[in-house]
């Protein structure tokens, strides 16, 4: 079986590792409210999407 011949060090370790780190998410503003979404997504505090309402809000009594 095939072993290495010297340890791996440090820095060589984390040069090959180093596309693997997590991204930070891209938030966009909501057009009609201004609140944060994830692009493609419905807006959660509004219901909009591309401008017109999806979701319509739910009426309390």
């Amino acid at each position: 079986m095939a072993r290495p011949k010297n340890k791996t060090s440090h820095a060589r370790k984390t040069k090959r590792r180093a596309h693997n780190a997590l991204k930070a998410p891209n938030y966009i503003a909501c057009p009609n409210c201004g609140e944060f979404t994830m692009p493609h997504q419905v807006c959660g505090a509004c219901g909009h999407y591309k401008g017109r309402e999806v979701i319509s809000e739910a009426v309390e009594e």
